[in-house]
């Protein structure tokens, strides 16, 4: 091998380490949108969750033990990431696991493509971290697949595992839910978005009959009675009864003698 080529090779071997050396810069955490009011409160239920928006923090006080529910609207296009942090103020006996889950308008658990979605917290931890990555929203799916859909999303978060003595110890949540709007989108156009009807209708109330007689007013057979009456029927019964009382003697009584 000649000395230029050696020469060059060493100074290709050189730039492959410098680029080596060279640390990658991590992918930026979610942060809250600027001028976002944060949600102090959430839900226990899905009738229940606390609606909130991408990019709007959430900070909560709870106990250990409670489900805490949020929703949020998501559009074709968009790929929704969940961050949330358990910090522990007071001292526990043992480890304890936690989880996050999301379920779209239909109440079907979405898998999470990353993050840390069930992660467990030593007792000595001050803090948890949580998090789960979604797919894409898709604008149609196939009736039989769980593809995510536009609609009402609902995010749960719960422990799993933990001693009995820490069960009620307080807790501090914060999540947040960041949207990206940049992927593609598929041709398509869904109906109607997967949200369900949490709005029970309206009570009739019924019409006095009074009212209703007045109304229909009274003809000449309106006095009878009706056939589905059960006095109607014991009536007949009698009747039939006596007739075949008085058959009966007929046909069984002798005839007198001269």
């Amino acid at each position: 091998m000649s000395t230029p080529t050696i020469r060059t090779a060493a100074a290709l071997t050189a730039a492959g380490l410098v680029l080596l050396a060279v640390p990658v810069p991590a992918q930026a955490a979610p942060t809250p949108s600027p001028g976002a009011t944060p949600v102090t409160r959430a839900g226990t239920s899905f009738l229940t969750a606390t609606g909130i928006a991408a990019g709007q923090p959430v900070r909560v006080d709870a106990a250990t033990g409670d489900y805490l529910y949020w929703s949020f609207p998501a559009a074709a296009g968009e790929r929704h990431e969940i961050t949330a942090t358990v910090s522990f103020p007071d001292s526990r006996t043992g480890p304890s696991t936690w989880t996050v889950e999301v379920f779209d308008g239909l109440r079907r658990r979405q898998s999470c493509t990353a993050g840390a979605q069930t992660p467990t917290a030593d007792a000595s931890a001050t803090s948890v971290a949580l998090g789960c990555a979604l797919r894409q929203v898709r604008s149609w799916a196939e009736p039989w697949s769980a593809d995510p859909l536009p609609g009402t999303y609902y995010v749960r978060l719960s422990v799993t595992e933990l001693p009995e003595a820490d069960l009620g110890l307080p807790v501090d949540v914060e999540l947040l839910v960041s949207a990206d709007a940049s992927g593609s989108r598929d041709d398509g156009e869904l109906k109607a978005p997967l949200v369900p009807n949490t709005k029970a209708g309206a009570v009739l109330n019924a019409e006095p009959v009074a009212q209703q007689e007045e109304e229909n007013g009274t003809g000449f057979f309106d006095w009878l009675p009706d056939l589905g009456s059960r006095w109607v029927w014991s009536a007949i019964g009698g009747v039939l009864a006596a007739v075949a009382g008085v058959v009966g003697f007929a046909l069984t009584r002798r005839p007198r003698r001269p």
